[in-house]
């Protein structure tokens, strides 16, 4: 394995160019709405406090690559995970390795930009609000702050001390009180958390607001009632046909007529987006392989840019 680029956490980080990166995640969400992507769903072995995830996937003018990744439970923090692992990337023409990534922050920000694209083709103007304090909510205001800096963030969560730091990570972030009240006047939900069980309510929710949920790998971040009323954005299709940890726990059982759209889609302009303006809207990610190789593709192109090769 020559010339096999490594990098840890700090080094894959520095390489997300947020801008490179969600012109790739566009470009992958597009290819997975078109079925141009090879990725099967992700498959897991669980231990007694979480899972260790395995995702390859192949992407036409990304790459090729296959992510481990562990997921476990905070057990002294209740409502935070972690996700630990790496993301290798494979030359597509004859397979060889090209690099050792850091997969920490390659899912926090693949799913941040995924997240950020739904809220850019369906939110309405108006209140953002991020649920959140830990790494995801972290990454998700980062993103913000590069690629709208001049839009106010409010970060909500139970700890006002870590709401206050994250959102100091954006030009125009303030903390929120609490989670109920900010969601309340929100036009935009980013809901980044580690829950078990719902975080925001349907009766919060006031008409047009959207909501890009991107936790729940351990249950369901939101409840019943906001599923059942909303228009539904998923990655791929097999968030709500694919048990969870590769479907996502609030799209389990959903009624057979009950249509979901690919983000890829609406981005592509194949799909209808927001259909008014009173319409709650949902996008439900569980990530997905192709984002996993967009992000190791910006990264590689990054530091061998730099270094000029």
């Amino acid at each position: 394995m020559n010339d096999v680029l490594v990098l840890d956490r700090a080094a894959t980080l520095a390489a997300l160019d947020p801008h490179r990166l969600m012109s790739a995640v566009s470009d992958a969400l597009v290819a997975v709405a078109q079925d141009r992507v090879s990725a099967p769903a992700r498959t897991a072995a669980f231990a007694p406090n979480g899972l260790l995830g395995a995702m390859p996937g192949y992407v036409p003018g990304l790459g090729l690559a296959a992510k481990l990744v562990s997921v476990f439970r905070d057990p002294d923090r209740p409502g935070r995970s972690s996700h630990r692992g790496v993301v290798v990337l494979f030359a597509p023409e004859d397979g060889s390795p090209l690099a050792v990534l850091d997969a920490e922050p390659i899912t926090a920000w693949r799913t941040a930009a995924s997240a950020t694209h739904s809220a850019l083709a369906l939110a309405a103007p108006g209140p953002v609000v991020v649920v959140g304090t830990g790494a995801q909510a972290r990454a998700q205001v980062s993103l913000l702050a590069v690629v709208r800096p001049g839009v106010p963030v409010t970060v909500a969560g139970r700890d006002p001390e870590a709401a206050r730091a994250t959102a100091a990570l954006h030009p125009e972030g303030q903390a929120a009180p609490n989670i109920e009240g900010a969601v309340r006047q929100a036009a935009t939900v980013y809901c980044c958390t580690g829950a078990t069980r719902p975080v925001i309510r349907r009766a919060w929710l006031a008409p047009g607001t959207h909501v890009s949920s991107v936790g729940g790998s351990h249950g369901p971040e939101l409840d019943a009632e906001t599923v059942h009323d909303a228009d539904l954005f998923t990655e791929w299709p097999g968030a709500a046909t694919t048990p969870p940890p590769s479907g996502a726990h609030e799209l389990q059982d959903l009624p057979t007529e009950r249509r979901i759209t690919l983000l890829g889609s609406v981005l592509a302009g194949e799909a209808p987006g927001r259909h008014s303006p009173e319409a709650l809207t949902v996008f439900k990610s569980t990530g997905h392989a192709a984002l996993d190789v967009a992000a190791a593709h910006v990264v590689h192109a990054t530091v061998t840019g730099r270094m000029g090769r």
